[in-house]
């Protein structure tokens, strides 16, 4: 696996489990995945030699992020090396604009978008849609980081202009009007088999997902049955090989607009660690070895995901004791900690909650109840602090 942090961790332990080893290209010795796996080389996926190192003798090459330079890949796969996905797949999770224009090519729906090669491009772009304007950089960006909201014309031609100074190729798109954000993950293996989990709702805090409901609630039957159906489409018709998510606006008026693509494990998965009867793990794993896939039904009524992301101001209590404190308050809380240092905003673990039996995603006290119950351990864990105000020494 392509890339050391908390995406080939958790795919280690996946492996562990299939009797697999899995032999990781990390930046250093302390990526979340070089902390525990074995077989690690240490070096840059930019590094044509430390990707072949990293792919000698090895049954497939697969990744934790797109960041692999298309034409690097290309040569692995010359060299005889099984790359999965493919880098005719993966090209459309790594460059924006190639996505929009194949997604709009299938008849898929979008955001209108436009290419910005000067900043002119904006004003044309902005005449032509009359709403907010969103301005992405084409490669790169991710967890918010080369994505900006203009607050009007003038700022997204500024945000344009800056990031065609610092060389990076941009694109305008509009700001869709939406009701919530869902994404649909899929896997789909090299024979063709598919699997897709229930859509599910993420919750987005200044571009970084910081919960997950699995399944979305209230989500109108035809149009959960549509996203999944569309998510395996793409799988096939861009012949992904592993997991697939597709992040979706679920609009005002009731429409599916695609949003972005990602191939590989990715954030909106992670419930299914505990709350599906297959992880995202294992099935990437599974697809990418091209075993039969397996069961993606839930096991809880609804799972919820919340994101442990770092505090302002790291607490004076070390983690071990702030665990000690969750599981002596919250025992059914299941925490996955990445092995990171904490820093501001920074995704470092994150705690699943599953329903009780019985209950159901259109009673919307018991949804909100285990919102509350992961939110309040993910906070714990990161601030050190109750959101309820409870103290275990009162």
């Amino acid at each position: 696996m392509v890339g050391g942090g908390q995406l080939a961790r958790m795919t280690h332990q996946a492996a562990i489990s299939l009797g697999q080893t899995l032999r990781v290209l990390a930046v250093s010795e302390d990526d979340p995945a070089a902390q525990v796996t074995p077989d690690v080389v240490i070096g840059a996926h930019t590094d044509l030699d430390a990707l072949r190192d990293a792919a000698a003798g090895a049954d497939a090459l697969t990744f934790d992020h797109e960041h692999v330079p298309t034409e690097l890949l290309e040569k692995l796969v010359a060299d005889g090396v099984n790359v999965a996905p493919p880098p005719s797949a993966l090209i459309h999770a790594q460059d924006k604009l190639m996505m929009r224009r194949r997604l709009e090519a299938l008849g898929v729906s979008v955001p209108r978008f436009a290419e910005v090669t000067d900043v002119a491009d904006v004003d044309a772009f902005a005449a032509r849609v009359d709403t907010d304007i969103v301005v992405k950089t084409v490669r790169g960006g991710y967890d918010g980081r080369g994505v900006t909201i203009a607050r009007d014309v003038a700022e997204a031609r500024d945000v344009a202009g800056r990031y065609l100074a610092d060389g990076a190729a941009v694109l305008v798109e509009e700001k869709v009007s939406m009701r919530r954000e869902l994404a649909a993950l899929v896997a789909r293996s090299p024979f063709g088999q598919g699997a897709a989990w229930p859509v599910v709702q993420t919750v987005q805090r200044d571009g970084i997902c910081v919960e997950v409901i699995a399944p979305a609630p209230r989500l109108d039957a035809e149009l959960s049955s549509g996203a999944g159906q569309l998510a395996l489409r793409l799988a096939d018709e861009l012949g992904v090989v592993g997991v697939l998510a597709v992040e979706l606006f679920e609009t005002v008026d009731g429409r599916l607009v695609v949003n972005e693509l990602a191939m590989r494990p990715h954030n909106s998965g992670h419930w299914s660690m505990d709350g599906a009867k297959t992880s995202q793990f294992e099935q990437h794993l599974r697809a990418v070895l091209d075993y039969p896939l397996g069961d993606t039904a839930p096991i809880a009524p609804v799972t919820v995901m919340a994101n442990v992301l770092g505090a302002q101001e790291s607490p004076a209590m070390s983690m071990d004791e702030r665990l000690h404190h969750l599981f002596g308050r919250m025992p059914e809380a299941r925490v996955h900690l990445y092995g990171k240092g904490e820093r501001p905003g920074r995704k470092i673990g994150h705690v699943n909650v599953l329903g009780t039996a019985g209950g159901s995603l259109e009673d919307d006290a018991y949804v909100a109840d285990v919102r509350e119950r992961a939110v309040r351990a993910a906070h714990w864990l990161s601030h050190a602090e109750w959101t309820d105000g409870w103290s275990g020494h009162d």
